[in-house]
């Protein structure tokens, strides 16, 4: 299953389409629906097999996987602590049975930046005889073009504003892909701009409706359920990158050499190098997944930011020291080390960033 992904990766990398192929092949074997819980139906994958279902779509294509991630949360939250209506979510459950149904917040905004931040969502639901009507614009909403609900972040106009986030299913009038996704990396992944005009909302499909405080903000400590299979998704990609470093080793044959340059200690050593950071951050990631799992209480949320930070810099220092090593060959636009670099320049993005990261863990260590 994976092996077809990676063939079809470099195609959804040149072009940009949304990699409708690969998703249905993730569906197919089931790992689009992996974290639904069992009341509903489903195996009830945990945050370590989350982690490693990611660590293998990340390796074969990080776009198709950062679309599934999002996914695999949403469900994964709901099986934690139902917050859905729930013959909603259970029309939701059965129609992901039966192909692929993507799901994905919309939160970030122009003006706001990432909530991790704090602030007030400018998306205003305004309500009506029969619901509420939602309109603003969110940016990198991952999968856009492809996503059957849209989770979207959003203020009321009511006297005394609440915040809470509107289910908006894909396809709603008024739902219009306003801004491409044309970056360095992770091209296929679709994380469009999206604008939502007057979009009809029922009364009911809304999400933790309430007053805007501590209770609405953005917890960027409480997320290891997706800091760490974020982790693991990237360090896919640097073991992609690292698969292709070991090629190439192999098959260079210098003519002044008359060996692979594999026996060459110069590349021995940049090969261990590359080994020791990729290991030490997946044992990082996956025992601090299954922690989680097991509810350990030593193993605490700051210690999922730590182990996010530290697998982003081992991931990211991976791949460039191989693209380092191989000179023009590791920059060629015709081999996949090429991609796999720009790939990995997406992980330290993803919110909440470094910065915030190391704020929570310092706070934490000068205040135990």
């Amino acid at each position: 299953m994976t092996e077809r992904i990676a063939e079809l990766a470099a195609e959804h990398d040149r072009s940009a389409a949304f990699p409708a192929e690969s998703l249905r092949i993730a569906h197919e074997a089931g790992l689009l629906t992996a974290t639904i819980g069992r009341p509903y139906g489903g195996q009830g994958a945990g945050v370590e097999e989350t982690a490693r279902i990611l660590h293998r779509l990340g390796r074969a294509d990080p776009s198709v996987a950062l679309i599934a991630a999002m996914t695999l949360t949403n469900h994964a939250r709901q099986a934690v602590q139902p917050h859905w209506p729930e013959e909603l979510y259970a029309r939701v459950v059965k129609e992901s049975f039966e192909r692929p149904v993507l799901l994905n917040h919309a939160r970030v905004e122009p003006d706001l930046g990432s909530p991790a931040r704090g602030g007030l969502p400018a998306t205003r639901a305004r309500r009506t005889a029969g619901g509420w009507a939602v309109s603003g614009t969110k940016r990198f909403v991952t999968g856009a073009e492809g996503l059957d609900w849209f989770l979207v972040w959003a203020t009321t106009d009511e006297p005394e504003p609440r915040v809470g986030t509107f289910l908006v299913p894909g396809g709603s009038p008024g739902v219009e892909i306003t801004g491409r996704w044309d970056q360095l990396g992770l091209r296929a992944s679709g994380s469009h701009d999206v604008t939502f005009r007057d979009v009809e909302v029922p009364y009911e499909h809304v999400i933790g409706l309430g007053p805007y405080g501590p209770a609405a903000e953005q917890d960027n400590r409480a997320g290891a359920n997706l800091h760490l299979p974020l982790a693991a998704l990237y360090l896919g990609v640097a073991r992609a990158a690292q698969s292709f470093f070991h090629t190439f080793a192999h098959a260079r044959v210098p003519a002044n050499l008359g060996h692979p340059v594999a026996r060459t200690e110069r590349f021995r050593r940049t090969a261990g190098e590359i080994e020791v950071l990729l290991a030490a951050a997946e044992q990082l990631v996956f025992d601090g997944a299954a922690r989680v799992d097991t509810a350990s209480p030593a193993y605490t949320p700051e210690q999922a930011l730590g182990a996010r930070v530290l697998a982003d810099r081992h991931g990211v220092r991976a791949v460039e020291l191989a693209v380092r090593l191989l000179g023009n060959p590791g920059l060629a636009r015709g081999n996949p080390l090429e991609r796999h670099f720009r790939d990995i320049q997406c992980a330290p993005v993803h919110a909440p960033q470094e910065d915030i990261a190391l704020l929570a863990l310092g706070t934490k260590a000068l205040n135990p």
